[in-house]
């Protein structure tokens, strides 16, 4: 099995470099600019299955990147991404405590203000993992699945598929808006075949 993780293409909060977890922001005309051109990049993959987070800013991805394949795209909360609670919306100047644990110490970082812990985050990915992906490579061994999330979220996959520990969750290259991860799955084994490709 062949898959493709894409982070959602480019919001105006990106540029802006607030928080946004949860928060339902939707791409900026450069951010569908990007996605479309990543479409292109990926026109002659035959995608046989595409999930998304429920966020806007990712599902458009997906739409922009399906095309005009004959294809559901499944929507899943386990794919939404992590989320911020009172942080949301902030820059890095207005955010006190614990929150400046989360991308330099995630093994000390404490979610407060309504965040979501790290422990959620990953329990709910590894159960997606676990429901959905490798039954489907036990099933289909050569499908190709295309999964369109969120910054923390993908890192989060990562981790449970390259068997990272926490301390190490933001290791690895840093996957910008519309940059792909590539995985090869098979008989449960994963590879990492290409890391943060822009097509």
């Amino acid at each position: 099995m062949i898959l493709y993780i894409i982070r959602h293409g480019e919001t105006e909060w990106n540029k802006m470099g607030k928080m946004q977890g949860k928060t339902d922001i939707s791409l900026s005309e450069d951010g569908r600019k990007l996605a479309q051109k990543t479409a292109d990049g990926l026109k002659n993959i035959k995608f046989d299955y595409i999930f998304s987070s429920p966020l806007e800013r990712a599902y458009e991805t997906a739409c922009i990147i399906k095309g005009d394949r004959d294809i559901e795209i499944v929507k899943d909360e386990r794919l939404i991404e992590i989320g911020f609670g009172l942080y949301e919306g902030t820059v890095v100047e207005e955010r006190k405590g614990s929150i400046a644990y989360f991308f330099d110490d995630p093994e000390n970082y404490v979610a407060e203000k309504n965040a979501e812990s790290y422990e959620s985050l990953l329990t709910r990915t590894k159960e997606f993992l676990e429901d959905v992906l490798f039954p489907i490579e036990e099933k289909e061994p050569d499908a190709t699945i295309l999964i369109s999330g969120h910054g923390a979220l993908n890192k989060a996959l990562f981790l449970h598929l390259l068997h990272k520990q926490l301390k190490d969750f933001w290791s690895g290259v840093y996957q910008g808006n519309c940059a792909v991860n590539k995985f090869k799955i098979k008989n449960g084994n994963v590879r990492l075949i290409e890391e943060a490709k822009y097509y």
